[in-house]
């Protein structure tokens, strides 16, 4: 058997491209497509294609090859055949893409990105058409072939590039792409044009009979006449509603021409107002002119007294500067010598606290003195009263007794005499009695003393667990609520606060607490800062006294009466914070406490400045470092008072110490504190039980020491009673001792009086250097007074200076505009008026003569009008109308036309589809009947049906079954003939089919190349492009017939390089 003609792949080994010769052979070959030789005898006189067939196609780095290409195919028959991943169908899918198609067409990606070889960043398709005969498409452009090159990028764009035969770019427009198609009749998305694998299956495994019928309305284009069928009547009823919209048009238009054909009539000539209107404008022009001018002085008067009044105010901060350098001397005079009165004050007080604890030690021994000596004169006397008695009693014995009564004297006498002796030691043990009882009294005194001192000792330590209770209560509230530092109701009050401000009660919402807008920069001193600013941290500010009624009456409902309520301070909102560096005190080591905080809000750093000056205050950590820097030497410039890190204050003369140990509002370590405050409220706790057990032990004490106290008493009293009888020897033991307390208690008393003297003297001086202290205080605080008013007076004159020359400068600035202003009027008025008229009417009367004069003259142009603008009007209302008229009539009889055409073409369009219809079911039972098939399409156009059936054999011996009911190899053939039934009756250049006969057996794969192969022979004029896996050895032998044979391609291999050979070369090879 004779070999075919075919194409060769052949892959050298490292071959990037097609070597020279096999490219020349190449273009052998394409000469050879122009013979005309028959499939079965040589002998047919048809040409070959001559417009819209595919000479040639070349890729790189499309979908996963580097290089294919260039392929040459031939002008009729053309087989790509080879293994599955050689290329075929990137070639079928490049021609898709290619030529204009999109990616979902392909069946192989729904991107153009898609298409890009992974790791490459485009790919290149180059597609090469023939163009030539009568029908080639700019010849003259183009030359005899067009080819069209696209370039993809990996981001899925894409570009086209159309060149001439000579490879000269002649568009880069895909409408001109689209114009070469639509003269060659290529369809890429026409099924009968390109089909592909995965388009023919669905074909065949398709149940939908609706899809089929789509299938054939597209292939045959009567899917796009009836489409245009559908927009043209649209079009029409469009149309319809113009022509409507033109009729209410034309009444419109008419009734306007009837309008202005009679304002014609009416117009009157309007000369005489227009000249005055005109001189008008010239005076307007010079009238504004001299209001300019007037302006013009106005401002340079204004500048004269502007200068006079900043040299005065000059003048006046002179005098300031003066007032306050007075003020300041003075303030320094009287510190001084209060700071002298303070030292001598200071020297005296340790002496006169000595003598007043003489006077008060010589005064409680004569008390004590005064006392033993008046207790003595009341024995005395209540002895010498007995005594009295006695005596009167003796004397009366005497006389009523005789001699007989001796012996009774006599034993009366050894009975005084053994009475003296008891009475001596009843003394003794009166005196001992007495003793004890003293030391009871004074035990108990003691005990008493001691008591009431634990008493209020406890009161005190409980009060402080209380106020430690509740700060350790605000310290645990404050870890989830800051705010509530500051007192348990403030976030219900800034709540409140908001919800005024969002109904516009305050002017400027409050800002408060000063302390929650404040932070520190050295936590260190947190306690210094709070001891400086006290009840300020808790404190708002309010813009003015309005604002500050309303957040009193907000405050109402969170204070109750009798509770202590945050200060309010009134000042208006500024939004810069004071300039305050020639008032500020300045220390190289040491920060103010300004300095040292950080505050966001200029309004607080205000408040704060001028409720405290914290400008002038400094924090010094060390108490030491504090007193010798405020008090050891000059504090420094602008300096009144330090605080150190425990809260004390050291002013130059004076040092108090702070009651508090620890912060409250401003310490960062919140656990820190509640950790020491429990610590310290559990040592509370336990002194205070301490001091309940020695309560208890002393009220013991006492109450068993009055009992002892008690029982001293009564044996005195008993004593007493027995002394009674020895009134007359105890009184004279009693009178000397009284002669002695009176000298004691005399010389007690002179010296008390002279420790009293010099008490008296030492206190007369220190109350005479306090007499001389407290106006020198008064005059202090005057001074003091004095300098802040002059140094806020000079900042006042400093700042009233600063505003004027803002004013002035503004002024000058005025002035300059104004000039400028004055010379372009003045250019503008000698463009209208060259010459300067003397007007005597201001702008605004002559503005007012202006309009007043254009509405009457409007007025006249809206009764009249302009003759040549109302004629204008007129002569466009008639054109208008007659135009739109004209129209309507066009559009009317086109309407008509368009109907009439519309039923003619429809019925041509039902014609051809019927004629169309007929042709495929004749040459699909044609086709069929070559291998004894038999077969029926039934068309249903009303329901847009197609129903297929096939029967293998002898049509009268089975039944019609669907083609889904054949085997692989009988479906594929029927698809085959329906193909070629499809083919004779649609109009493309080229056909392409993908792997037509995979599910063929030989016999049916033979009868149906056989088909293809005289069907082409038949149309030698359109290019035949078929894909198969096959080997297609069995093909008759034909120049028209051109075999590209594809080899796997090898690792590493980027370009597909083949050899065209014909079937002689190839006979010779073998």
């Amino acid at each position: 058997m004779a070999k075919r003609k075919e194409e060769n792949f052949c892959s050298p080994e490292n071959a990037k491209r097609p070597r020279q010769e096999e490219l020349e052979d190449f273009d052998k070959d394409g000469d050879e497509d122009e013979c005309t030789i028959s499939f079965t005898n040589g002998t047919s006189t048809l040409t070959a294609a001559e417009v819209g067939i595919i000479e040639s196609i070349q890729l790189r780095n499309f979908m996963c090859h580097s290089m294919l290409g260039p392929f040459k195919f031939g002008s009729n028959v053309n087989f790509v055949v080879g293994n599955n991943g050689s290329g075929k169908s990137a070639v079928l899918t490049a021609l898709i893409v290619g030529l204009g198609g999109k990616a979902v067409a392909t069946n192989r990606g729904s991107s153009l990105k898609g298409f890009v070889k992974a790791g490459q960043n485009s790919a290149d398709i180059s597609i090469t058409l023939r163009n030539r005969g009568d029908d080639a498409f700019r010849a003259n452009v183009y030359g005899d072939s067009i080819v069209v090159q696209q370039h993809i990028s990996v981001d899925g764009s894409r570009s086209y590039k159309l060149k001439s035969e000579k490879g000269t770019v002649v568009s880069t427009k895909k409408e001109e792409l689209i114009a070469i198609l639509d003269h060659f009749n290529i369809q890429v998305d026409n099924p009968v044009s390109v089909l592909t694998q995965e388009m023919s299956k669905q074909f065949l495994q398709s149940k939908n009979e609706g899809d089929k019928y789509k299938f054939f309305m597209k292939a045959t284009q009567l899917e796009q006449m009836k489409e245009d069928y559908s927009y043209i009547m649209e079009t029409k009823e469009r149309t319809k509603e113009q022509i409507n919209q033109g009729e209410e048009r034309l009444t419109e238009l008419k009734r306007q021409c009837l309008e202005k054909e009679e304002r014609f009539q009416n117009i009157a000539g309007l000369s005489t107002m227009k000249t005055n209107l005109e001189y008008l404008k010239h005076e307007m022009a010079w009238a504004v002119v001299n209001e300019i001018e007037k302006q013009l002085n106005a401002i340079r008067d204004n500048i004269k007294i502007g200068e006079e009044r900043a040299a005065k105010l000059d003048r006046k901060m002179e005098e300031q500067q003066v007032r306050l350098n007075d003020a300041e001397k003075k303030y320094k005079d009287i510190q001084d010598k209060l700071e002298k009165i303070s030292e001598e004050t200071n020297a005296r007080a340790p002496e006169c606290m000595a003598l007043k604890t003489d006077v008060i030690a010589r005064t409680r021994a004569f008390n004590d003195a005064e006392v033993l000596y008046n207790r003595s004169l009341n024995e005395y006397k209540a002895l010498k009263k007995d005594d009295e008695q006695l005596c009167k009693r003796i004397e009366e014995l005497k006389k009523s007794t005789d001699q007989s009564l001796e012996p009774e004297r006599l034993e009366r006498q050894r009975r005084i005499c053994w009475l003296k002796e008891k009475v001596q030691a009843l003394q003794d043990q009166e005196s001992s009695v007495n003793q004890e009882a003293a030391q009871f009294e004074q035990v108990i005194e003691k005990d008493k003393q001691e008591h009431v001192r634990i008493k209020r000792e406890d009161i005190d330590v409980r009060h402080t667990l209380n106020y430690n209770q509740r700060q350790l209560k605000e310290l645990k509230d404050s870890k989830t609520d800051r705010l509530k530092r500051f007192g348990p109701h403030v976030p219900a009050l800034l709540e409140a606060i908001d919800d005024a401000y969002r109904r516009r009660q305050f002017t400027h919402k409050p800002i408060g607490p000063l302390g929650a807008c404040i932070h520190l920069r050295d936590p260190e001193l947190a306690l210094a800062i709070e001891s400086c600013l006290k009840g300020l941290l808790q404190a708002y500010c309010c813009h003015n006294h309005a604002d500050e009624r309303v957040l009193q009456s907000l405050m109402k409902k969170f204070y109750p009466p009798g509770t202590s309520r945050p200060q309010i301070i009134v000042s208006e909102f500024r939004n810069e914070v004071y300039d305050v560096r020639l008032r500020a005190a300045y220390h190289p080591e040491f920060p103010t406490v300004l300095t040292a905080l950080e505050i966001d809000n200029a309004v607080v750093a205000n408040s704060l400045i001028d409720m405290r000056s914290i400008e002038t205050v400094l924090l010094i950590k060390n108490n030491s470092v504090a007193r010798a820097v405020m008090q050891s030497q000059k504090p420094p410039k602008n300096c009144r008072e330090a605080f150190t890190a425990d809260g004390d204050q050291v002013f130059a003369g004076r040092y108090y110490s702070s009651e508090n140990t620890r912060p409250k509002f401003l310490s960062r370590d919140v656990d820190s504190e509640i950790s020491d405050l429990e610590t310290e409220i559990e040592n509370k706790k336990a002194h205070i039980i301490n001091l309940q057990h020695h309560l208890s032990a002393l009220e013991k004490d006492i109450k068993r020491n009055e009992e002892l106290l008690k029982r001293c008493q009564l044996h005195y009293k008993e004593i007493k009673e027995d002394e009674a009888e020895e009134n007359k020897i105890k009184m004279q033991m009693v009178e000397k001792n009284m002669e002695q307390q009176k000298e004691n208690m005399e010389n007690l008393k002179s010296l008390k009086i002279e420790a009293e003297n010099k008490y008296d003297t030492i206190k007369l001086k220190i109350n005479q250097l306090s007499e001389l202290a407290d106006p020198l205080k008064d005059e202090l605080n005057l001074a003091d007074s004095e300098v802040d008013s002059q140094k806020r007076g000079k900042q006042h004159y400093e700042d009233k200076q600063k505003e004027h020359l803002d004013t002035l400068n503004k002024k000058r600035r005025e002035l300059d505009m104004k000039e400028k202003e004055l010379q372009e009027k003045m250019s503008q008025a000698r463009q209208i008026c060259p010459e300067r008229i003397e007007v005597k009417k201001s702008a605004s009367i002559l503005d007012k003569e202006i309009n007043r004069l254009r509405q009457k003259i409007q007025a006249e142009h809206a009764s009249h009008g302009d003759r040549e603008e109302i004629m204008k009007q007129y002569q466009e209302a008639r054109e208008t109308y007659l135009d739109l008229d004209n129209k309507v009539r066009t559009l009317r009889r086109f309407i008509k036309l368009l109907e009439e055409i519309m039923t003619h073409r429809y019925k041509t369009y039902q014609q051809f589809r019927r004629c169309l219809t007929l042709r495929c079911k004749l040459y699909f039972d044609n086709l069929l009947s070559q291998r004894a098939y038999c077969g029926k399409m039934n068309f249903d156009h009303k329901n847009e049906t197609l129903s297929i059936s096939v029967q293998p054999g002898e049509g009268n011996k089975a039944s019609f079954n669907d083609m889904r009911a054949l085997s692989g190899g009988e479906r594929s053939f029927s698809t085959v003939c329906f193909i070629l039934s499809l083919w004779s009756i649609a109009e493309s250049p080229f056909r392409c089919l993908d792997e037509f006969d995979v599910y063929m057996d030989m016999v049916n794969r033979r009868i149906a190349m056989d088909m293809i192969l005289k069907m082409a022979d038949s149309q030698r004029f359109r290019q035949f492009i078929l894909l198969t896996p096959q080997s297609m050895s069995s093909l008759p032998s034909s120049k028209l017939i051109r075999i590209l044979r594809m080899s796997d391609p090898e690792r590493g291999q980027t370009t597909l390089p083949f050899q065209p050979v014909t079937q002689e070369e190839d006979d010779n090879t073998s």
